[in-house]
């Protein structure tokens, strides 16, 4: 069985690339096709053989690629995949859109239907840093995309979401089925203690929808001690709104993560996600998770038995919840085994068997030729 790997970009280091990571780690000797590539800035990919696109060769690509939207497009559509028996595309934008022969099945793995086409347009135009006169050419320029992205999930032959809430979106906006498969988490890197110190934890993509100036209000308010781990474009509006109890650690090693969240009396999640791998992470070391209650969250965390949520997003309902939180009540060692069920591993079995089966059903499928009546 000859696979392709398609993903969109490879310019970070999150969630998606992650995915990534155990798709190369399952078929190490499959090519993979993104957009283009920034090598300083991903790891876990030195031995894989990368195949880009022309956008490669523009200057600044990897810096300023949003500019390059009515593109991406055409480029996802150049990738030359003809010979391969299984493609395995990696998407949350445009890799589900290649292109394969008519011997080839693609299988799409969907982190999420295109955030900024579908559910976070109007967000998403009014925190873009550009003149009036390019916001008010975007929303015809999305509405192209929009359409090119329903076309291009015509072109998948089985997908998978990374959770139930996103299996539902790709219903809504796509008319098309999924199989839920949870993203893999690295759940052997973290280990619960019981030397608990006196802060609460938060961390990611520092970036406006993760909504991280809740924590800021509440923390404020509180005085106690919050640390978050992360960088993003939302760093100094934090910092210049946080009083010195907030701790802003930026990016750090998988070590320091571990370290931070396992000695937490709780890990924070403010935001609404497509599921959400950091509590999950923090589930792994043992730590409660405090999050609002609202998508993929509500599929990983278990009311008072890893972690609580808060139901409106506001600093209000949220301070009413870490006011609330109750330290004793929380066997962390349960907590940790819960997060087990996230493995890399038991993703990497399901995962290649699941492909395997795919392949199977569809060459069974191009072995029943039609009757020829002369």
């Amino acid at each position: 069985m000859k696979i392709a790997l398609v993903h969109d970009y490879l310019v970070q280091d999150g969630g998606a690339e992650r995915v990534l990571k155990a798709f190369h780690e399952i078929w190490p000797e499959a090519p993979i096709f993104v957009l283009f590539h920034k090598k300083e800035s991903v790891e876990g990919f030195s031995a894989a053989e990368i195949r880009q696109t022309f956008m490669a060769k523009f200057p600044f690509i990897t810096t300023r690629y949003r500019w390059l939207l009515p593109l991406m497009p055409l480029a996802t559509e150049s990738h030359q995949l003809d010979g391969f028996d299984v493609v395995l595309s990696s998407t949350s934008a445009f890799a589900k859109g290649v292109i394969t022969s008519p011997d080839t099945v693609h299988i799409s793995y969907c982190h999420t239907p295109t955030r900024y086409l579908w559910t976070d347009t109007s967000s998403y135009i009014q925190t873009l840093k550009c003149s009036g006169v390019v916001k008010k050419i975007l929303p015809r320029l999305i509405h192209r995309l929009r359409l090119w992205d329903k076309a291009s999930a015509e072109r998948v032959d089985h997908f998978i979401a990374n959770s139930h809430t996103v299996h539902r979106r790709i219903k809504k906006f796509y008319r098309r089925s999924s199989d839920v498969f949870h993203p893999p988490v690295d759940t052997h890197m973290f280990t619960p203690t019981e030397n608990i110190e006196n802060y609460f934890v938060a961390g990611g993509r520092l970036v406006p929808y993760k909504r991280f100036d809740l924590l800021i209000h509440v923390f404020n308010r509180l005085g106690w001690e919050l640390r978050i781990f992360g960088s993003g474009p939302e760093m100094e509006h934090l910092k210049n709104i946080a009083k010195p109890n907030i701790k802003f650690l930026g990016r750090i090693t998988d070590t320091e993560k571990a370290d931070v969240m396992t000695r937490a009396r709780a890990f924070l999640h403010p935001q609404l996600e497509d599921l959400g791998i950091t509590p999950i992470e923090a589930m792994a070391s043992g730590c409660p998770v405090i999050a609002y209650g609202k998508g993929g969250v509500r599929e990983t965390v278990v009311p008072g038995k890893t972690g609580v949520f808060f139901h409106e997003q506001s600093w209000e309902s949220l301070l009413h919840a870490v006011l609330h939180f109750d330290d004793s009540q929380w066997d962390r060692n349960v907590i940790a085994a819960h997060a087990e069920a996230f493995c890399v591993d038991s993703f990497k079995q399901k995962l290649q068997s699941y492909v395997c089966a795919k392949h199977n059903e569809f060459q069974k499928g191009l072995d029943v030729l039609p009757v020829s009546i002369s």
